[in-house]
């Protein structure tokens, strides 16, 4: 037995008589710091989501190859700036679809499915509707981004984005 307490008071040499490196005030006082710049953090993440441009902010963006893409097939462009990829999908003759191509749940690339009509996230299986974005299956939490589409001058155009 004493050889058993030896070898554990070499592992943890403090002496509880010297245990006196954090009060309960230092943690407690320590919790509330933490606490604050969490919440501090949450703010500025809600100010820039609310401060997200307006309608008349977005840029517009000629798509002029749509018309060129069979239906049931899908192109991937980027709106509203470089390195944010949207998919164009020719849903029928007249008809498109675009959504941002990052999955609401942790940012990896939808791919358009012909056969099954739909957007699938192959990270994590998550299916998305190609009507509306509305999630069908899987882990992610919001519907994807909708890219609003309009014809000016006979040619697509890509207008905003709707969350």
């Amino acid at each position: 037995m004493s050889d058993e307490k030896a070898v554990w008071r070499s592992e943890f040499p403090v002496a509880w008589a010297e245990d006196d490196l954090v009060t309960r005030r230092a943690f407690t006082r320590s919790l509330a710091g933490l606490s604050c710049a969490s919440f501090a953090a949450t703010a500025a993440v809600a100010a820039r989501q609310a401060g997200a441009p307006d309608r008349a902010a977005w840029p517009s963006l000629a798509l002029p190859e749509a018309d060129g893409l069979a239906v049931g097939t899908s192109r991937v462009f980027d709106y509203p700036e470089p390195g944010h990829p949207c998919l164009l999908i020719r849903t029928g003759a007249d008809s498109y679809a675009a959504y941002a191509q990052r999955c609401t749940h942790l940012g990896c690339p939808v791919i358009y499915r012909p056969r099954s009509r739909d957007l699938q996230c192959p990270c994590h299986e998550g299916y998305f509707s190609v009507a509306d974005g509305r999630v069908l299956a899987g882990p992610p939490p919001r519907p994807l981004p909708r890219v609003e589409l309009v014809r000016r001058e006979g040619v697509l155009t890509a207008i905003g984005v709707r969350p």
